[in-house]
C-alpha cells in the first residue's frame, strides 16, 4: 500500500487524484476496519489510517474516509473548539480547499454561499483559480482565511502572505500551516533548484522550493500580521494525540491590527 500510494502521489496530476480520492479511497478503507484510532473530522473508527507521502510514507497518516491527514485533524480539533468559525460562519477564504474540510465547511454556508469562498491555482474542487501571490479580490474583504500547506510551494512567499494580509479585514483572523523543520532557525530556499528529482532530495517534495524554519513566523510579521505559533497538540491528552494519530505540528494564528 505504501509503494503504490507513494507512486500515485508522484505520477499523477493532482487535480486527478482529488477527483480519484472520493470514490476509491472510501474502499480501501474497508480493509482497515477497527476501532483502535478517530478520525475528529468524519468520526469514523479504523484499525489504523492509511500510510501517506511522496518519498516515505508516513505510517497512520491518511483517513480512509474523509481524507483527513495528521495536520487536518489536528486543524479541525483547533477550529472547532478554539474558535468561531463553525458557530458565526465569517466572511471566509479557503485558500487550497481540502477535500476534509470543504465537506464540513459547505454546507454550513449552504445558507449563505456568497460568505464562503474557496481558491486554488488548479484544483476542481475551487470556487476560483489564481495566484496567490496576486488575489483578484478586494482589499479587507475576508473575516477569516485558512491557508494550509501552500506557501512551501510559492515562489514568492512573502508576497503571498502580504497579499493575505491584505484581503483581511482589520481585526481579522487567519489560520496557517506549513511543513517548519523542528530545531532549523533559518529557512532554507534556494530558486536555483529547478530538477524535480533534486527538489525532493533537499526539500521533501518535488513542487516543495523551502524548508521553513522558525523565522516562519517573522516572515508573517513582516507580512504586517500579528502572529503567533501555537503548540495545540501539546495542550491535548495524550490519548487524544494517540487516538486522532496527530502530529507535534505548530499552528500559526495571525491577526490583522484593528
Amino acid at each position: 500500500m505504501k509503494r503504490l500510494i507513494r507512486w500515485l502521489l508522484n505520477h499523477l496530476p493532482r487535480p486527478l487524484l482529488q477527483r480519484m480520492a472520493g470514490w476509491a479511497m472510501p474502499l480501501v478503507g474497508l480493509f482497515y476496519a477497527g476501532r483502535r484510532v478517530c478520525c475528529p473530522v468524519c468520526g469514523r473508527r479504523f484499525r489504523r489510517f492509511l500510510p501517506y507521502g511522496y518519498v516515505a510514507p508516513r505510517p497512520n497518516a491518511l483517513c480512509p474516509h474523509c481524507l483527513a491527514l495528521e495536520r487536518h485533524r489536528l486543524l479541525w480539533l483547533y477550529l472547532t473548539r478554539e474558535t468561531e468559525l463553525f458557530r458565526s460562519l465569517p466572511r471566509l477564504l479557503h485558500v487550497a480547499p481540502e477535500v476534509c474540510l470543504l465537506r464540513h465547511l459547505a454546507p454550513r454556508y449552504a445558507a449563505a454561499r456568497d460568505r464562503y469562498v474557496t481558491a486554488d491555482l488548479e484544483s476542481p474542487l475551487a470556487d476560483l483559480h489564481f495566484d496567490i501571490q496576486h488575489i483578484p479580490l478586494p482589499d479587507a474583504s475576508f473575516d477569516f482565511f485558512l491557508c494550509n500547506h501552500l506557501l512551501e510551494h510559492v515562489a514568492d512567499d512573502r508576497q503571498a502572505m502580504r497579499e493575505l494580509h491584505r484581503i483581511l479585514r482589520p481585526g481579522g483572523q487567519g489560520v496557517l500551516l506549513s511543513p517548519v523543520e523542528p530545531g532549523r532557525a533559518v529557512t532554507f530556499e534556494d530558486d536555483t533548484i529547478v530538477d524535480p528529482a533534486e527538489r525532493t532530495r533537499i526539500f521533501g517534495q518535488y513542487d516543495h522550493r523551502r524548508i521553513y524554519g522558525s523565522d516562519f513566523v517573522d516572515r508573517l510579521r513582516e507580512a504586517g500580521f500579528e502572529a503567533e505559533a501555537v503548540d495545540y497538540a501539546a495542550t491535548l491528552p495524550a490519548e487524544e494525540r494517540t487516538r486522532y494519530a496527530l502530529p507535534a505540528d505548530l499552528i500559526y494564528v495571525v491577526h490583522r491590527r484593528a
